[in-house]
C-alpha cells in the first residue's frame, strides 16, 4: 500500500512524496512525483529521474528545477530512490558502495542480493504501482539521470527501448566495467565475472544494440569525476553505430547540481517532444 508523506503545490501542478513497501528491495522505499497542471484534463506524458552517488528520491525534487519546465511542457516526472535503505539493509562506510550507491543493478552476491535489486525495482515493480495510483500515459514514458542516474537511464533505455521511448543523461557514468566507478561495484553486487557486466555498461550496450532514438548527453567540461565517467568511450561508440545523438560539452560546468538546473529545460524539452508526439 502506498502511503503519502507529502504534497505541496507547485508551479500549478503538485509535487507528492510517497512510500510504500517493496517486495523487490524488501524493504520500505520512498519515491516523489511532481504532477504537472495538465494531469487534471487527462493523462499526461512520464519522466523517470534517475539520481546520482549519494542521493535519495530528495535532492532532484530540490535541487534540478525540474517542476516549472514539467508544468511547462506538461509532463509528469518521478523521482525514486537511489538504492533500499533501512535498518537490516546491508551497507558500506564507503560514499560510494551500499546504501545511497545502487547503481541501478539486481545484485546477485551477498551481502546485497537479498535488498538491492533496483533494476527489478525501476523497471518492473515501481512502475506497476505508479500507474495503478496516478492518472499518467504507460505508453509515453522516457528516462534521465545524472551520472550514476545518467548510467542507470542509458542502460535501461537501450536495454527497454519499447518501454522508454525517450532518454537523456547529465554526466553519466558511461563505460563502468572500464571504470573505478563501476568495476568496484559491479564486482561487488554481481561478482568478478565481467561477463555479468556487460548489460550494465552504456557504452558496450550502445556498441552492439544502439538506441531507435534520439540520445541527449551533456557533459560539463570542467567536470572533477570526467576521467571516472568514460565520456569519451560512448562517444566513440556513438560514432562508430552512428547513432542519432547530441553529445554537448559545456565549458565550465561542473558535476553539481547547478549543472543539471541550468539545462534542465533542454533536457525536459526534448523528452517533451518525443513523448507527447508519440
Amino acid at each position: 500500500m502506498m502511503k503519502t508523506l507529502s504534497e505541496n503545490a507547485s508551479f500549478g501542478g503538485s509535487q507528492g512524496v510517497y512510500s510504500h513497501h517493496s517486495d523487490a528491495c524488501n524493504c520500505e522505499m520512498t519515491f516523489a512525483v511532481y504532477m504537472p497542471p495538465q494531469a487534471v484534463e487527462g493523462l499526461v506524458p512520464v519522466v523517470w529521474y534517475l539520481s546520482g552517488l549519494t542521493c535519495t528520491h530528495e535532492n532532484a525534487m530540490v535541487k534540478a528545477g525540474a517542476q516549472a519546465w514539467a508544468a511547462e511542457h506538461g509532463v509528469a516526472v518521478i523521482f525514486p530512490d537511489t538504492s533500499p535503505r533501512g535498518e537490516g539493509v546491508a551497507d558500506d562506510e564507503a560514499y560510494d558502495l551500499g546504501q545511497g550507491a545502487g547503481f541501478y543493478v539486481d545484485a546477485t552476491e551477498e551481502p546485497w542480493a537479498q535488498h538491492y535489486q533496483m533494476w527489478t525495482y525501476i523497471t518492473e515493480e515501481l512502475p506497476k504501482l505508479i500507474f495503478r495510483n496516478f492518472d499518467l500515459n504507460e505508453e509515453a514514458q522516457g528516462i534521465m539521470g545524472h551520472s550514476m542516474g545518467g548510467h542507470g537511464a542509458l542502460t535501461m533505455a537501450i536495454s527497454l527501448p519499447d518501454q522508454y521511448k525517450s532518454v537523456s543523461a547529465f554526466a553519466p557514468v558511461t563505460n563502468p566495467t572500464g571504470s573505478d566507478w563501476g568495476r568496484k561495484q559491479l564486482t561487488a553486487y554481481l561478482g568478478d565475472d565481467p561477463n555479468a557486466w556487460g548489460k550494465h555498461d552504456a557504452s558496450l550496450l550502445m556498441s552492439e544494440k544502439g538506441y531507435p532514438g534520439h540520445v541527449m548527453i551533456d557533459q560539463g567540461g570542467a567536470d572533477e569525476f570526467y576521467d571516472l565517467l568514460k565520456t569519451d568511450a560512448l562517444a566513440a561508440a556513438i560514432t562508430a553505430r552512428k547513432q542519432s545523438a547530441s553529445l554537448r560539452i559545456l565549458e565550465g560546468y561542473d558535476h553539481s547540481y547547478f549543472f543539471v538546473s541550468t539545462f534542465m529545460e533542454d533536457h525536459i524539452a526534448h523528452h517533451a517532444d518525443i513523448l507527447h508526439n508519440l
